[in-house]
């Protein structure tokens, strides 16, 4: 079952809560700068992890040291608490590196 696309009033105080992320129409997207490229490629593959046990996976755009993350779900044609949830979790895992 796809979940319901959040509110505006939703989207805006999850965004309160996720500093580092930016909207860009139905997607959020967050750039994390990693001490080297295997350290990028490390978080990248914990957020895998991660993702795969969500059932939802973002896109990822790998640049030497720049990761980004964008996050949307596509049944929903919108933001979703999926999306949310998983930025929350890449958030904790950056902060882990």
């Amino acid at each position: 079952m796809t979940p319901a696309p959040l509110s505006e009033a939703e989207i805006s105080k999850a965004l309160s809560e996720l500093p580092d992320w930016t909207r860009t129409g139905h997607s959020i997207s967050r750039t994390v700068e990693a001490a080297s490229f295997l350290a990028g490629i490390e978080l990248v593959r914990r957020v895998a992890v991660a993702a795969e046990a969500a059932n939802h996976h973002p896109d990822i755009d790998i640049r030497w040291r720049r990761v980004t993350f964008t996050l949307s779900t596509h049944d929903a044609n919108g933001l979703t608490a999926l999306d949310v949830a998983l930025a929350h979790e890449i958030d904790r895992l950056d902060a882990q590196s």
